[in-house]
């Protein structure tokens, strides 16, 4: 009796010092992604990258002109956190080297999301935050509304400095998206003439898929100061326009990362003028996150976090579940959709007439 009790005590002490140990991960939450922006700022990244070779901490910081005591215990976080590692340059030191992490921090890499980093740590963006118990509470006003008296929109219009941040952040999103669709489900392509891409910003991801797909004549649909700015690209139309009014007639209408922005009603009508874009056998791609899916996946837990993101930084933004996209893809009159899963926190869903 006295050696169960003596057992059940150690048990809960062990379940106490657990959760504190969880705890500080919260409390200090914030720390990993300071530190990984810093990183980025420095351009450790694109240093080791350049060197293609493991580098001192002497080395590194005469690169960088910075303090070696500092940079030592900068690097040391990252390292704990896979960010970079430690290799061996002789028998006697090590350097820094590159990880597949930090090869996604390089400010030009080919799957770079150093902006994405860069946006979500900003202060614009972190200001919402603060502002969510309140919304929860029922403050009419929405978290980025209350921090920042206007919409995400209406700030980054605004704002040219954060407008273009934002757009480089969703550039390399969509890089990141159109290949891992390319690689886990090229046949949603198979058989397109034509393709237009609704709310495209500078054409990132149609210039994407035309790289893999250069059969298709491509469609940039986005609003008119959008598309001004967009660079031009053989194969591809840019086309000033508001999705709510109209979209340009093809074979196939893309949607990647548009109606998670938008209230049901909003992405009903949306829909329903891509029905009324394309032909009784064309098809409408969207690519989003699915959350709530029963099995287990490697993005479950991005999707969770967009929720969130939409909450603080939209104003009528959600991740849906199958539920969710079922009913507003019904409600726009279309007959019957598909769901693809690829390595990525977005689903390809196929929508038909």
């Amino acid at each position: 009796m006295t050696t169960d009790i003596k057992i059940e005590k150690i048990n809960s002490k062990d379940e106490e010092v657990a959760a504190q140990e969880e705890i500080w991960k919260f409390i200090l939450g914030f720390t990993p992604m300071a530190l990984v922006k810093c990183a980025i700022e420095l351009g450790i990244a694109d240093i080791l990258e350049k060197h293609d070779s493991p580098m001192t901490l002497v080395d590194l910081a005469s690169e960088l002109g910075c303090s070696q005591s500092s940079l030592y215990r900068l690097m040391r976080f990252l390292i704990h956190y896979k960010i970079f590692q430690e290799k061996p340059i002789s028998e006697t030191s090590v350097g820094y080297a590159q990880t597949p992490l930090s090869r996604l921090l390089t400010k030009n890499g080919k799957h770079s999301m150093a902006d994405l980093v860069l946006l979500e740590s900003s202060p614009v963006m972190l200001a919402p935050w603060h502002k969510l118990s309140a919304w929860v509470l029922g403050n009419k006003d929405l978290p980025f509304e209350s921090a920042h008296n206007t919409d995400l929109w209406g700030y980054t219009a605004a704002n040219p400095s954060h407008g273009k941040l934002f757009d480089r952040a969703m550039a390399c999103d969509a890089r990141n998206a159109v290949a891992a669709v390319i690689k886990g489900c090229p046949e949603v392509f198979e058989g397109l003439r034509t393709l237009v891409d609704v709310g495209g910003g500078d054409g990132t991801a149609i210039r994407s898929i035309l790289e893999s797909c250069p059969w298709i004549k491509g469609i940039n649909y986005d609003l008119p100061h959008v598309v001004s700015v967009a660079p031009t690209c053989n194969g591809i139309e840019h086309v000033g326009g508001n999705m709510f009014d109209h979209v340009p007639k093809a074979d196939a209408v893309y949607l990647m990362k548009v109606l998670h922005d938008w209230t049901d009603e909003d992405c009903i009508r949306i829909l329903r003028n891509c029905r009324k874009a394309i032909p009784q056998d064309g098809k409408v791609i969207i690519v989003d996150a699915i959350v709530g899916r029963k099995e287990d996946h490697e993005f479950k837990e991005v999707g969770l976090l967009l929720d969130m993101v939409m909450i603080a930084h939209t104003s009528d933004g959600k991740e849906r579940t199958i539920d969710e996209w079922s009913y507003v893809l019904h409600e726009a009159g279309f007959t019957r959709y598909t769901i693809k899963h690829i390595q990525a926190y977005q689903s390809v869903i196929e929508v038909y007439p």
